[in-house]
């Protein structure tokens, strides 16, 4: 099977996070086929080994892809869009196991490499804290010396032919927030028997947005205010998301968070439970490993960029707190619509950008 191919089975038949089943049962079947070694890990991800024919074993490159979908209903029209009702690879991940196959496939046929090429088929990249947390829970690189981990995200805002970079800090952490009000509801025509839960949360919501920097962001995107419009309810729900690059404002930021409810809570009068669930740390990338992988891509004909830090969040970030990390962005067009809706639509043409370039990294590597 070739690498359009490859992507186009798994366009078509997409699974949410930790519900990949199919996605790995296929993935193992095609692997298979090449004669590669692989493994089930974290329950529906796969992790395949190839050995190189040359040098110490024990030195090891990982190259990882995920394999969620999203939950959107698609509406791109090609003939192999979903067949999973109100599920689709709405963020590229498709894109990125495609190319990771097609590596594997080629670095398999030939094995002229030093050491040890682990590949990590990753389940859950959408979910929180995520399927790499997962991965790294089983410890499969202990028997190895990680040289480097490798990952890439499609990226819509760069054409075919481009290859993006930020050596260092490039995508935030996050955390998602819970806040749940707890007041006395009743008739609105009777406020003085009430303690308002809506009007407190409102405030809530106003307060945290005050915490917003050049270096951390927070916003709330889920309110649940179920009254009606002369009735208060007794509670009130929101959640939302905090992002962030350094690591000591993210823990003063939360302690800020708690003040701000018991501050709420005594001008209201009422209860504020706040739950803060810790997710995806930095995604700091190996600054030797950029500039080095931003050399070779120039030097194999592809457009070079520079990126700036993106208050966006991976769970790649979890590998790169522990092994030398890059993770890059692959240009698949701009035509190619936004991300996480129901028309994007990655060009095919960057899978053969993406293959090729994965794999001289990859050699790159191991070789040096």
């Amino acid at each position: 099977m070739n690498t359009e191919d490859f992507r186009k089975h798994l366009h078509s038949h997409p699974e949410l996070s930790f519900e990949e089943h199919s996605t790995a049962a296929f993935i193992s079947e095609q692997l298979s086929e090449l004669g590669i070694e692989h493994c089930p890990i974290a329950n529906t991800g796969i992790l395949a080994r190839i050995e190189g024919k040359r040098g110490n074993l024990n030195r090891c490159v990982v190259l990882r892809a995920d394999i969620d979908a999203m939950p959107i209903k698609e509406l791109t029209g090609v003939e192999w869009a979903s067949q999973s009702e109100g599920v689709m690879h709405g963020c590229g991940h498709d894109c990125h196991a495609a190319i990771l196959y097609g590596v594997l496939k080629r670095l398999q046929a030939e094995r002229d490499f030093e050491g040890t090429l682990l590949a990590l088929f990753q389940p859950g990249g959408e979910g929180n804290p995520g399927g790499a947390m997962a991965i790294l829970e089983e410890n499969p690189f202990k028997d190895y010396n990680i040289a480097a981990v490798i990952g890439e995200h499609v990226d819509a805002d760069l054409e075919v032919g481009e290859i993006g970079f930020c050596p260092g800090k490039f995508l935030a952490s996050e955390d998602e927030l819970h806040f749940t009000v707890k007041g006395v509801g009743g008739s609105a025509a009777t406020r003085s028997r009430i303690k308002d839960s809506v009007v407190a949360m409102s405030d809530l919501i106003l307060r945290l947005n005050t915490f917003n920097s050049d270096v951390c962001t927070l916003s709330v995107g889920k309110v649940v205010a179920d009254g009606a419009a002369d009735i208060i309810p007794d509670e009130c729900y929101c959640v939302g998301t905090m992002q962030s690059f350094d690591e000591r404002l993210r823990a003063r930021v939360k302690d800020m968070i708690a003040h701000t409810a018991e501050e709420i809570e005594y001008k209201y009068d009422v209860e504020i439970e706040v739950d803060i669930r810790s997710g995806h740390p930095c995604v700091e990338n190996d600054a030797q490993l950029t500039y080095e992988a931003m050399l070779l891509a120039d030097s194999h004909g592809f457009v070079v960029k520079d990126l700036e830090q993106r208050v966006t969040a991976e769970d790649f970030g979890y590998y790169s707190q522990l092994y030398p990390s890059l993770f890059y962005c692959l240009g698949v067009g701009r035509d190619s619509g936004r991300r996480h809706t129901a028309s994007f639509l990655p060009d095919e043409r960057a899978l053969a950008v993406g293959e090729e370039f994965m794999y001289q990294l990859a050699l790159n590597i191991l070789n040096k």
